[in-house]
C-alpha cells in the first residue's frame, strides 16, 4: 500500500454555455418535486429516497442512514496496485483532477511521479470526497500527477451489448492506404486549436448579435417598488459562464 497526502484541484472547468428555459411571462422556471396522486408541489423536507427493488416497490433510506455508510474522510490516496498505463482504457475515464503535495509529502510526490513516468505506470487507487469513495487512476506526466475518476466495470457496456461485429482482418492495399492518409496527418504534438467548442462560440455569437440587434431580449416585470429592468441575455450568459469557470 502506498499512500501519499495530496491536494486534490480539478483540471477542467465548465466553460460550456447554458440555457434557462422562460415561461411565457420571461421568467425563469425553476423545478420541483411533484406528487401526481396528490397534484401538489413537494417541499425537499417532504421526500425521501427510495432504492426500487422491483417494479413501483421501493426501501426508503434516510439520510442519517446514508450518512452512516459515508468512509472515513481522509486526504490520502491509497494506490492498491500498479498496471501498465496503456492497459486502462479510455471508457473508464470520467473526470480529471491534478495531484499537489500534501504538507510535508513533496519529496514522495516526487520520487512517484518520477518512477510512475520512467516506468509507463499508472496507479490505481481509491480516495474520499464529499462522503464517496471514488476509484481513480494516476497518470505521471512532466513530474505531476493526474487523477481521472473511473467508472465502475458494471457501468460500461461491452460491444456484443451494442452489436458490433467481431472484428475482421483488412486487405493489405486498405492497411497501405490509411496508413498513407494518417501519416499525412500524423503531428508530433495536439494542437489545441483542435479543442475549441465550435458550437458554444457559435451560440455565443447568436446571442451577440440578438443583442446588438436588440431582438428576442426578453423583459420580465419588476417587483413592486422596484423599476423595471430588460433581461440581457448575453450579460446573464456571460455571467453564468464566469460562474462555472470560478467553481
Amino acid at each position: 500500500l502506498v499512500s501519499v497526502p495530496v491536494d486534490l484541484f480539478p483540471a477542467t472547468r465548465k466553460a460550456r454555455s447554458s440555457l434557462r428555459m422562460l415561461g411565457p411571462d420571461g421568467v425563469p422556471l425553476s423545478r420541483r418535486y411533484y406528487s401526481p396522486d396528490t397534484n401538489k408541489n413537494l417541499e425537499p423536507e417532504e421526500t425521501v429516497r427510495g432504492y426500487e427493488v422491483q417494479k413501483d416497490k421501493f426501501i426508503a433510506v434516510t439520510d442519517e442512514e446514508l450518512e452512516r455508510l459515508e468512509p472515513d474522510k481522509a486526504r490520502d490516496i491509497d494506490v492498491r496496485q500498479f498496471v501498465k498505463a496503456e492497459e486502462i482504457s479510455p471508457a473508464y475515464s470520467e473526470h480529471a483532477y491534478y495531484l499537489a503535495p500534501g504538507r510535508g509529502s513533496i519529496k514522495a510526490y516526487q520520487l512517484l511521479a518520477e518512477i510512475m513516468q520512467r516506468e509507463g505506470r499508472a496507479g490505481i487507487a481509491t480516495f474520499v470526497m464529499r462522503g464517496k469513495e471514488y476509484l481513480v487512476a494516476i497518470f505521471a506526466e512532466h513530474g505531476i500527477l493526474e487523477a481521472i475518476t473511473m467508472r465502475f466495470s458494471d457501468e460500461l457496456r461491452s460491444p456484443k451489448d451494442i452489436g458490433l461485429p467481431n472484428p475482421k482482418a483488412p486487405g493489405k492495399s486498405s492497411v497501405q492506404r490509411l496508413e498513407k492518409i494518417i501519416q499525412r496527418k500524423s503531428s508530433r504534438e495536439l494542437s489545441r486549436e483542435e479543442l475549441v467548442d465550435k458550437q458554444t462560440e457559435a451560440l455565443l455569437g447568436l446571442i451577440e448579435k440578438k443583442r446588438t440587434q436588440r431582438k428576442d431580449i426578453v423583459e420580465t416585470e419588476a417587483p413592486k417598488g422596484h423599476p423595471e429592468k430588460v433581461v440581457d441575455l448575453m450579460e446573464v450568459l456571460k455571467r453564468s459562464l464566469a460562474r462555472q469557470s470560478v467553481t
